[in-house]
Parts: structure tokens; C-alpha cells; sequence
């Protein structure tokens, strides 16, 4: 198959990479509107060629690895491919972007979620690995073609997925706890830092626990309000979970409640357990 994709940052450029390692794909093309982008990815091969997006309507498989908005726009720009076109959209919010697929292609169209990527961004932060042995959301797959459904999980399977099946609007909840909701944190905690009037003193003491927490503040601030917007009461429901459980820890540091705090600890440790 010719595959093209669309946006070849992190998820668009580990793909490709993925994809050659494959018999499956007989050639990689790519899209991006930053042409340095485009440049990058030619240079560290992660596809074999450049094309216009018109040109990318003429492959066998199409992926979509670009913010949110930006997918529900390119859709709009499919309504002209074949029947034997595969659209795969690799959002992290799912809901708002299966009920913006055009009817003309619905049938084509397979919602799907990597639950992987890393903080940085950009053709150059592609690696080989990315996918492997990770999970991948498919959505809504009842109002997909067979031919696309299969096509899906066949390619997703060759680079080492494991597939998960879930309806876009439980997508959507789950997605805000254990992965919108902690950027949000780790924002949060890194602007408290930065918003102290010497944050210099600060940093020079940071160790591995705060490190690891802020790490994802440094994933792109566009792609994630993007993301924030289309599952907006998601996440702010998370949020409020996330503050009574702020204000649980709070009210029993304030009464000296230490054997309730250490409680509270211990049943945040069987996390690590299940995971």
C-alpha cells in the first residue's frame, strides 16, 4: 500500500519509521504545511517522499497526525477521496471529531488514539519505538467499511500496537484522567515555581520528582489547548476531582491528621499495582 500522513511531527514521523520496518507499506509520502518540517523529515527519512495534500488523496491509507482542529479541517478537504481510501485520525479527543466526519466518508473514516508520545515535538523528535508495544483507541468502528476497519488494526498490529475498542464519548472521560489531566498539572505546577518571586532558588534544588512531574510542560502549548477545548467538560470534571482530592490532603496536613495522610498515601501507591 501507499500510505501518506499528514503532519510529520512526533506522531506522524515515528509513524512513518514504524511503517517502513513493515511489508505491508510499499511507500511512505508526507504532508505538512511547514515546509522546514517537510525538509526534516526528508533528511532523517522518516518518509520517502514529499507531497501536496492533493496528492496524498491518491493513497491507499491516509493518516491525520496533526492538532485536533486541524483534523476536523482536513476531513472537510476528504470528502473527495475513493471508497478504497483509508482515513485514520490519531487525536487525543475523539467525540467531537467522529461527529464532524463528512457522511461521504464516514464509511472510510477509523477514529483512532495512540496512547503514546514523549514532551518533545517536531520531525526531529520522531523515534523508531514510539508505538511499539502500546495501546491504540479505535472508535465508532460499527460505522466503519470492513476493508477499513481491517486495514486499521492490521497496520496498527504490524507496528507492535495492542487494540482496544471503545464508543468516542468513554474515550473522551477516560482520556481527560489519564492524559489531559496531568498536563494540566504539570502546568500548573510549573507556573507555581516560575510564579515565586525567586524561582532560580527553587530550580537549583530540583531533583527527579520534580522533574518527572513537569516534564510534560514542555509539550507544545497549541496542540494541547486544542485538546483542552474539544474535551473541555471532561476535563474540567477531572479537575474538580483532582482538587477535592488537593483539599483532602490539605485539611489533614492542617489537623495533624498523620495517620490519615499516611492512609491516604498508601491507597495512592495501589496505583502502580494495577499499572
Amino acid at each position: 500500500m501507499v500510505v501518506g500522513i499528514v503532519g510529520l511531527g512526533l506522531m506522524g514521523g515515528s509513524l512513518g519509521l514504524a511503517l517502513q520496518n513493515t511489508k505491508l507499506v510499499s511507500k511512505i509520502v508526507g504532508f505538512d504545511h511547514n515546509l522546514s518540517h517537510c525538509e526534516e523529515a526528508l533528511k532523517l527519512n522518516l518518509v520517502h517522499d514529499i507531497v501536496s495534500f492533493a496528492e496524498i488523496k491518491a493513497c491507499d491509507v491516509i493518516f491525520l497526525a496533526i492538532p485536533v482542529g486541524g483534523i476536523i479541517k482536513a476531513l472537510q478537504d476528504l470528502k473527495d477521496v475513493r471508497d478504497t481510501t483509508t482515513i485514520i485520525d490519531l487525536g487525543s479527543t475523539k467525540a467531537e471529531i467522529v461527529a464532524s466526519v463528512p457522511e461521504a466518508i464516514r464509511s472510510n473514516f477509523i477514529a483512532a488514539h495512540p496512547m503514546t508520545g514523549t514532551e518533545k515535538f517536531g520531525p526531529s523528535a520522531a523515534i523508531q519505538n514510539l508505538y511499539h508495544d502500546k495501546v491504540v483507541v479505535l472508535c465508532d468502528t460499527d460505522n466503519s467499511n470492513d476493508l477499513h476497519k481491517n486495514r486499521a488494526i492490521q497496520m496498527f498490529s504490524h507496528i507492535g500496537m495492542k487494540i482496544v475498542f471503545m464508543d468516542p464519548i468513554s474515550h473522551d472521560a477516560h482520556a481527560s484522567f489519564i492524559s489531559h489531566l496531568p498536563h494540566v498539572i504539570s502546568y500548573a505546577l510549573a507556573n507555581s515555581v516560575m510564579g515565586q518571586e525567586d524561582p532560580k532558588s527553587i530550580l537549583a534544588l530540583a531533583a527527579g520528582g520534580f522533574r518527572d512531574m513537569s516534564r510534560v510542560a514542555k509539550s507544545s502549548p497549541q496542540m494541547w489547548s486544542d485538546i483542552f477545548r474539544q474535551n473541555k467538560a471532561n476535563l474540567l470534571s477531572s479537575i474538580e476531582v483532582f482538587k477535592e482530592e488537593l483539599e483532602k490532603s490539605k485539611k489533614m496536613i492542617e489537623e495533624e491528621d498523620w495517620n490519615g495522610l499516611e492512609a491516604w498515601m498508601s491507597k495512592a501507591t495501589t496505583l502502580h499495582k494495577i499499572l
